[in-house]
Formats: structure tokens, sequence, C-alpha cells
């Protein structure tokens, strides 16, 4: 499991972007791979998944 902050998230949209904290690596993160409702500044764990375009962040929890 990943830690990391919310970058970006647009509730209207469903997507945003969330940065890992131990590489400063930035991931995908979909509606559909989250867990809790997150925000921008939240701190959260998550897993990361193939996607399409690459790594994408899913079961996303606010830490």
């Amino acid at each position: 499991m990943n830690r990391g902050t919310v970058k970006f998230f647009n509730g209207e949209k469903g997507f945003g972007f969330i940065k890992d904290e131990n590489t400063n690596q930035e991931y995908f993160v979909h509606v559909t791979g989250l867990i809790d409702e997150i925000r921008e500044n939240d701190e959260v764990t998550f897993d990361l998944q193939e996607g399409r375009k690459g790594l994408n962040a899913v079961n996303v929890k606010r830490a």
C-alpha cells in the first residue's frame, strides 16, 4: 500500500491525481477507484493497478 496526497480531484468529472509521498510520482485516480470520498490535499493510501495509459491509483482511502 502506498501513501500520498491528492494533488487534484474534480468531483464533477470524477478523476484526479495523487502524488506518491515516497517517489513524488503522480498517479491518475478515477472515481471508480475510490473507497472514501477525497478532496484536494487529503492524505490517502492507495494501491496501484495497470490502466490503459499507465499505473492508476485504486482502493484509495483517506489516511
